[in-house]
């Protein structure tokens, strides 16, 4: 039988139902129901007659009032080719504002098979705990999207278009003395660089659950959106747990071992350099890994009790039993935790391999930054 394409009148996900079908489908990113239309039959015509309609009418309003928000987000990704109409998209309105602001985003990706991840929940849920009871963050001014099946507003979904919306409203109205935080845990992997700005000649890019239907977050959107709008003074701290999460954030400086000895390192062709930096601020991403490893979860951190992620579980141990240390200790400390994960007794128990045969197996949190500065002198302070 065939098929046709719609979108979720909640989230926006694509849903895969019969042509000729009248009926109600749940949506399976955020389980909302979907009263599905007809595309053939009498009752097709009047329909999409009316649909048409609907669409003049919203174009012309969107012309006459440009301020004005389409408040259905089913109707963001759709387009009528006949009219060249795009509406627009539909922008939560988080009003939470102040100098301490952070993003949590954890991605399981129910039911897409090999793909789903079992610790990147618990990891934001232990980040929202630590950013509040220790770093002084109000609950009400971190925004939390996870794919938790006890997560039911669709907007806190983590679609590419929510997390597109999250880090705008990270950035929005920062100013100096705001102290951001981004962090990121899921799939993340690497595309071919269209933009020529790569020494490796690939981007590196974070997975939304949506990405099947609407494609990666790459780099260079990132960059754009949280770290060139940054003013002076304000900081921004990403936290991406993530494989091939090393340069996810497009910045200038990579601190790496060159023969023997750690230095900051220049990520782009001088000749050419692309326009990445911050509009005066700081940016400092701490990653999981280098661009060309993988990230790991397991269960051994944790007592056997729970899946985390190896990366974020390192940071948030090593800050509460370290205060005041700096970025050269806290990489130390946190590769030292991931290195000794083999030594766990838990680890043969659920079968966790972290026994390294090549570079790619390896896991070394990494650090960059849009500009240099002193690793061992510089405490860590979100």
């Amino acid at each position: 039988m065939a098929s046709r394409q719609v979108r979720c009148n909640q989230c926006g996900s694509v849903l895969m139902v019969p042509a000729a079908a009248v009926r109600v489908v749940e949506c399976r990113v955020c389980h909302g129901m979907n009263q599905i239309r007809p595309s053939t039959g009498p009752w097709s015509q009047v329909y999409n007659s009316f649909h048409q309609f609907g669409g003049r009418l919203r174009s012309f309003v969107n012309t006459i009032m440009p301020g004005s928000v389409n408040r259905n987000p089913g109707y963001y990704y759709g387009t009528t080719p006949q009219l060249g109409y795009y509406p627009q998209p539909l922008r939560p309105s988080y009003n939470v504002f102040g100098p301490k602001r952070a993003v949590l985003c954890g991605i399981r990706y129910h039911g897409q098979d090999s793909q789903q991840l079992n610790g990147t929940v618990n990891d934001v849920k232990n980040m929202n705990m630590f950013l509040v009871k220790y770093c002084g963050f109000p609950r009400e001014s971190i925004l939390i999207l996870t794919d938790d099946m006890e997560e039911r507003d669709p907007l806190k979904f983590p679609t590419k278009y929510n997390i597109q919306m999250a880090m705008r409203w990270l950035i929005e109205g920062s100013q100096s003395g705001d102290s951001l935080v981004f962090h990121f845990a899921g799939h993340g992997a690497q595309e071919p660089d269209m933009s020529g700005d790569e020494l490796d000649r690939s981007d590196e890019v974070i997975c939304p659950v949506d990405s099947r239907e609407q494609g990666n977050i790459l780099d260079d959107e990132i960059n754009a959106t949280i770290v060139r709008p940054l003013p002076r003074g304000a900081k921004l701290h990403a936290v991406i747990d993530s494989c091939h999460s090393g340069t996810v954030l497009d910045l200038a400086y990579v601190w790496s071992l060159r023969e023997g000895y750690w230095t900051w390192d220049y990520q782009y062709y001088r000749v050419r350099r692309p326009n990445k930096d911050t509009s005066g601020g700081v940016a400092i991403c701490i990653s999981g890994c280098h661009d060309d490893q993988s990230s790991k979860e397991t269960p051994a951190l944790s007592g056997g009790y729970a899946f985390t992620g190896a990366f974020t579980y390192s940071f948030i141990y090593t800050m509460l039993n370290e205060p005041g240390l700096s970025y050269g200790r806290l990489l130390s400390a946190m590769r030292s935790i991931i290195r000794g994960i083999p030594n766990d007794p838990y680890a043969s128990l659920f079968n966790t391999d972290f026994i390294f045969a090549s570079r790619q197996d390896l896991q070394e949190p990494q650090l960059s930054s849009s500009m240099e500065f002193d690793v061992y002198a510089t405490r860590v302070v979100l």
